[in-house]
């Protein structure tokens, strides 16, 4: 057993304790289209219209008439309808309508016979396959009626949906506003990117790792810079936080250090539901709730600190926005090509790749170094290898659980 795992939560218990009493937040607005991708729609959507608006061919062929072909005679070629381009001239018996696909039903036409379903005679077309009635005609409402809900309420929007919404005319949707979230990080020992490293110090990459993060579930980033370790800082830091965010995610200063004021400073403002879970990495990772906010307080390793916020504050952050229907981890079955060193005792989140064998078996090997520092581990991979709680080291040739990265890891 891994030593220091009393009182740690499972991964499963803190996001139970985080998800289940969370509501949506308030506030909707109007946007554009164009300014929709990410949103969340805040209403049903209900479209106004009939698609297809009226009937029309499926395929680039001839509008015949049932009643013209019984003597299977050749039919003569009376005009043409183009999409856009209607026909609407006089329909002699005996004949057909050359008609291209999209274009409007021709009043009195039965069926719509494909092009290649017929043959040209110096009198005409005849038909080489059997015509049956309604055949390559699109109905009125066939895909979709008026009136009828076409998107759901709370419904991310992308590249399915709104062309879906501009296809029935709608130039403008209503979606929930967008979550505020404030971030920063303490810790004397951390520098801003592009300044000299003094002794002791590293560069401050977990805020980059979080803003950018919270830049693709759509949030408005609060970016509050470095703290020092400094109890009166921590406080400001806080305070300031709560007053403008609906979440404050702060890096660092959830461990166990003497320099660590944070879970002084949280209980002094607020309340706290957890402090340590039984994950690798990501052990020291604090949630609860301030005056006006929720609180969740990452650690400052980068590699843990992006496993907490994909697998903890993400979900939260999707459930706060009113998403209703989140894209679950998908996990599957693997077989590892490496061994996978591991202790029993916590969930243990390693970094992968995915393959699939000349047999089509789906394989994972390892990214290799995976301590809470390697960063570059997330650079190189495009899947959690997921070794479970009370699981050991996997050897070579085990099969293990792998859950590809959704498209907050992806580039």
């Amino acid at each position: 057993m891994e030593p220091n795992t009393a009182g740690l939560i499972s991964l499963e218990e803190a996001q139970h304790m985080m998800l289940q009493p969370l509501q949506p937040v308030s506030g909707t607005e109007q946007v554009s289209l164009a300014n929709a991708a990410g949103r969340i729609t805040a209403e049903a959507v209900v479209s106004p219209l009939d698609v297809p608006s009226f009937d029309n061919s499926a395929m680039d062929g001839y509008a015949v008439r049932l009643s013209d072909l019984g003597a299977g005679a050749p039919l003569a070629v009376a005009g043409k309808a183009f999409a856009g381009s209607p026909w609407h001239g006089e329909w002699p018996a005996g004949s057909a309508i050359r008609i291209m696909t999209g274009a409007p039903i021709p009043a009195g036409c039965d069926a719509v016979v494909m092009q290649e379903q017929t043959e040209q005679h110096a009198d005409g077309i005849v038909m080489t396959a059997p015509v049956s009635a309604g055949q390559n005609i699109r109905r009125i409402g066939e895909d979709i009626r008026a009136g009828h809900q076409v998107l759901a309420a709370g419904v991310r929007l992308g590249a399915a949906e709104l062309p879906l919404l501009a296809s029935l005319g709608i130039a403008r949707v209503t979606v929930r506003r967008r979550l505020r979230v404030a971030i920063f990080s303490t810790g004397d020992e951390l520098q801003a990117v592009g300044e000299p490293l003094a002794e002791g110090q590293i560069y401050d990459t977990n805020r980059l790792t979080v803003s950018l993060m919270l830049s693709k579930l759509g949030c408005d980033v609060i970016d509050l810079g470095v703290i020092a370790d400094d109890p009166a800082a921590l406080r400001h830091a806080f305070t300031t936080a709560d007053s403008q965010a609906d979440v404050v995610i702060s890096t660092g200063g959830v461990s166990v250090g003497e320099a660590d004021f944070t879970r002084e400073i949280l209980n002094e403002l607020g309340s706290v539901s957890f402090w340590k879970l039984a994950i690798k990495p990501g052990k020291p990772f604090a949630f609860g709730q301030l005056a006006n906010s929720l609180f969740c307080g990452l650690p400052g390793n980068p590699v843990s600190a992006a496993v907490t916020f994909y697998q903890l504050v993400q979900p939260l952050l999707v459930r706060l926005s009113g998403q209703t229907t989140p894209a679950m981890p998908l996990r599957q079955r693997a077989r590892t090509l490496n061994r996978l060193k591991k202790s029993p005792g916590r969930l243990d989140f390693q970094r992968g790749v995915l393959s699939r064998s000349s047999e089509g078996v789906l394989e994972v090997r390892s990214t290799g170094a995976q301590g809470s520092h390697v960063f570059s581990s997330f650079a190189l991979a495009d899947c959690f290898i997921v070794l479970e709680r009370e699981r050991g080291t996997a050897e070579a040739g085990e099969w293990v659980e792998v859950e590809p990265f959704n498209s907050l890891l992806e580039g």
